[in-house]
């Protein structure tokens, strides 16, 4: 069994689950309003190895979510696996932020757009089909009308924080909303971190950096 610990915290959700072959085993998570990722994200990570039953040593690898997101959600998150990863001389996994979010959906046809809240109206998104490829890549957009006028009117399912506050401006039958789906979880990222394990497809833990897509000044004034 190849056991991956996996870390989602680029939004108000402090999020850790355990995965064993890519099927979930174990998860912890909480979404508040006020980021509480420093006090919670190592005691969940106790929490779940001790309910598992095993050590940290057990571990094959660790996987986080590497943005785009908070600075200050993703710094804590990405600064607490590569102290695991450099202890445990553990491979380091990375997986898009808005690729874990976009696996919380499950339609049969049309586009997953997963939207993260940037301020104002302005989101992180990108575009996946239905079988989660991604056919338009991360990018910081201001929404307008039009922004997604090139889809030629497909159906677009728009998912995460970012959606909600777009809904007067996306208007038509060819938008959908999920107001139930706002925020990336570790829970779906076992499976994409197993592919990516089998791959071999790590990052060097002296060197990886959070994927912020926007200029740090930037966001050094975040809420």
């Amino acid at each position: 069994m190849i056991y991956i610990l996996s870390v989602e915290t680029a939004t108000k959700n402090c999020s850790v689950a355990l995965s064993g072959n890519g099927e979930l085993l174990w998860s912890k998570e909480v979404a508040e309003a006020q980021f509480s990722h420093a006090e919670k994200l190592h005691l969940f990570i106790a929490e779940i190895m001790a309910e598992a039953q095993l050590n940290l040593s057990d571990l094959n690898a660790v996987a986080v979510s590497m943005g785009p997101g908070s600075y200050t959600g993703l710094r804590i998150g990405v600064s607490a696996v590569k102290g695991l990863c450099y202890a445990l001389g553990l491979p380091l996994i990375a997986i898009n932020t808005l690729s874990v979010l976009a696996q919380q959906l499950h339609i049969a046809d049309g586009l997953i757009i997963p939207m993260i809240d940037a301020r104002r109206m302005e989101v992180f998104t990108a575009v996946f089909t239905a079988d989660y490829r991604c056919i338009e890549e991360t990018k910081s957009l201001v929404v307008t009308e039009g922004a997604w006028a090139h889809l030629d009117g497909q159906k677009c399912h728009l998912i995460g924080d970012g959606a909600l506050k777009c809904r007067e401006v996306l208007q038509g039958d060819s938008f959908v909303f999920y107001e139930e789906i706002l925020f990336p979880s570790a829970k779906d990222m076992g499976m994409l971190a197993w592919e990516k394990y089998q791959s071999k497809a790590f990052e060097d833990v002296a060197y990886f950096e959070p994927f912020y897509l926007k200029d740090f000044l930037l966001l050094t004034k975040e809420k």
